[in-house]
């Protein structure tokens, strides 16, 4: 299991980097022809006081690999447990936000971000059983 939230960690963290990257170097992501990219990368709603939130996903998702990791070699016990499943929970509320505003509010849709609101809504069903396991 913690294999899991450590790739699927990895994966967000790549998606991150390329929109991060795309972002601080002016240039429009790859969309694909499906949806606008640009358009969501644009809107006020791609950034929290000035910074990027792509490059705050970079710090999230290194931090949910990094309590994977300390998971897969059994330490930590039941906080890296709860840390885990708490970050999973309010990225997962976070990304609904976003997306929400996607839809409704920019009226664009954003391949990349409904990737990474995909892997950390994947990341949040892989920390429940965790819990479950805690006496």
């Amino acid at each position: 299991m913690a294999r899991a939230l450590i790739a699927l960690s990895l994966v967000g963290f790549v998606i991150s980097a390329y929109l991060a990257y795309s972002k601080l170097a002016n240039s429009a992501p790859y969309c694909a022809g499906l949806g606008s990219c640009a358009q969501v990368q644009a809107s006020p709603y791609s950034q929290v006081k000035g910074v990027p939130v792509a490059v705050l996903g970079l710090a999230y998702y290194a931090g949910l690999a990094g309590l994977g990791a300390v998971r897969a070699v059994g330490r930590g016990g039941e906080g890296v447990v709860l840390a885990m499943f708490g970050l999973a929970l309010a990225g997962t509320l976070y990304s609904a936000y976003l997306t929400y505003l996607e839809f409704f509010v920019v009226l664009a849709i954003c391949l990349w971000c409904l990737a990474s609101a995909a892997v950390v809504t994947a990341i949040l069903g892989l920390s429940i059983p965790g819990l479950r396991q805690q006496p």
